[in-house]
């Protein structure tokens, strides 16, 4: 598993809750751009941030890390 599978992991689930990046970024309070560059596997993010976007699309951090394992 690496940044570009959780990356696309995060951006599966964006959609499916037909959330825009914007409108994501601002539920976990990140940068716009930073959950673009995260959504594209160009930063390994921190838990602290897939926590709050875990928080952000109502699902646990564990549930990301396992969509992404779909990828894999």
């Amino acid at each position: 598993m690496d940044a570009i599978t959780i990356g696309k992991a995060i951006r599966r689930l964006r959609e499916k809750k037909h959330l825009t990046q914007d409108v994501l970024s601002g539920l976990a309070d990140i940068d716009r751009g930073y959950l673009g560059e995260i959504e594209n596997g160009k930063y390994n993010l921190t838990v602290m941030v897939l926590c709050k976007l875990a928080d952000a699309l109502n699902v646990k951090a564990s549930d990301i890390l396992r969509e992404a394992e779909k990828e894999s």
